[in-house]
């Protein structure tokens, strides 16, 4: 993905010995196997319901002894955040590793957004309604209530991860009660598959990546958001609203101290007196670190973690840093090249040819396109190691899609960034 990728070729230029790992489901090569940021790359075994963690686990294990690993910096998705966890706690207790990610309590506690928006509630900060439904009764009578105040509207989101239903934006209760039984009848409610019914806020949505070591805010970056984000913008780092959400972050990790280190992001709503509400957390990297790019003292705000680690005698030397964080040197802006083609250019020009219709956005869609190439960034291609760019779009996407045609797999979306496929 766009974010290990971006910290490989960080850390590379930085004079360090950088080994890469990532799965690789389906065969498909990963783009960042070609990296000239990485000397070795190891492909993966994916935690199942058969095996559980142990073998993804042991292959981790197995590539800290043999390439005298220092640092493990945690780059996956939401897929193996708890598996990411338990690996923490066996690396950090079996060998002389440290890790960049949070332990198994943190991170289950974090990554499940109702007991994530509690545990915030707890600690004394400003949180949206938020309620864990677990029955189709459950859900009625708080919508029966809600429609009896009717203050807020609220938003019905799965506790885990379902692609079919990330996108969904019904605003609940429904104007009429039958069409509000309706909705709800047609999902799966049970303890297994929980919900959240979550007070839904209509201003701006944004998203913020940081660096905590031992409860220290270390790097801290801000950005517009989208439900499928695809550019990102860093908000000035002296704006009211990107002090309001790094406030939120450093309470909420000062509270944790010693031992909470991992990647902290956090998505943000903003209300129309400008109040923001966390909506939710994520435990694990952001692809916003992209917009670290050309900032190389971000390497030494993650040697930190090893300043107790005693790995001064194998040549390692942690810089040290100011207390303060560090946020992107530069105003960069960021895109992919694969995905604007298709949603700028392409798509809308198959609709026109399909539909015999000119789309009116068409000539704005294709400015914005030529504006991006001209004056963006794309978050994969680099001028000194263009390898993996060619190779995310000319060999892990073919085969990627390759694989679903021959499964019969259907999908809705891919995110260039992330490499996700999202089933339908």
């Amino acid at each position: 993905m766009t974010k290990g990728l971006t910290l490989a070729r960080l850390f590379y230029q930085a004079g360090h010995n950088v080994i890469g790992a990532d799965f690789e489901s389906h065969g498909a090569l990963v783009c960042g196997r070609v990296s000239k940021s990485l000397s070795k790359f190891y492909s993966l075994r994916r935690p199942d319901k058969d095996a559980g963690v142990k073998p993804y686990s042991d292959d981790l294990l197995r590539i800290v002894a043999a390439e005298k690993v220092h640092l493990w910096v945690s780059c996956s998705g939401v897929a193996s955040a708890l598996e990411d966890g338990m690996i923490k706690e066996r690396m950090e207790t079996e060998t002389a590793c440290k890790a960049i990610q949070f332990d198994v309590s943190t991170t289950q506690l974090l990554h499940e957004k109702d007991s994530f928006i509690q545990h915030a509630k707890d600690l004394g900060l400003k949180v949206p309604q938020t309620y864990k439904v677990t029955s189709l009764a459950a859900a009625e009578s708080l919508l029966a209530r809600a429609r009896l105040d009717g203050k807020h509207k609220f938003l019905l989101k799965p506790t885990g991860v379902q692609d079919a239903d990330r996108a969904d934006m019904t605003l609940l209760p429904k104007d009429s009660h039958t069409d509000t039984i309706s909705y709800l009848s047609r999902k799966h409610f049970s303890a297994d598959s929980s919900w959240i019914l979550q007070q839904f806020i209509s201003g701006p949505e944004y998203c913020t990546h940081a660096l905590v070591v031992d409860g220290q805010v270390k790097a801290f970056v801000a950005c517009p958001s989208a439900e499928l984000l695809m550019h990102y913008e860093a908000l000035p780092t002296d704006s009211k609203l990107t002090q309001a959400m790094l406030e939120f972050t450093t309470t909420f990790a000062s509270h944790h101290g010693k031992g909470f280190t991992g990647h902290l992001s956090f998505d943000f709503m903003m209300e129309s007196d400008g109040s923001i509400y966390p909506i939710e957390c994520n435990p694990r990297a952001h692809t916003a670190v992209v917009l670290f790019s050309d900032t190389p003292q971000l390497v030494d705000a993650y040697l930190s973690a090893l300043e107790d680690a005693g790995v001064e005698d194998s040549g390692v030397k942690a810089n040290e840093l100011s207390d303060q964080h560090i946020q992107p040197d530069g105003d960069q802006k960021y895109y992919w090249v694969g995905h604007d083609v298709i949603e700028l250019a392409l798509a809308p020009l198959l609709s026109a040819l399909t539909t015999l219709r000119l789309n009116r956005k068409l000539p704005s869609d294709l400015s914005r396109l030529l504006e991006h190439i001209l004056w963006w960034r794309d978050g994969t291609f680099v001028s000194w190691d263009p390898a993996p760019w060619w190779w995310l779009y000319h060999v892990y996407w073919p085969m990627q899609f390759l694989h679903a045609l021959s499964a019969g797999k259907k999908w809705s979306r891919v995110n260039a960034s992330t490499t996700k496929v999202f089933e339908c």
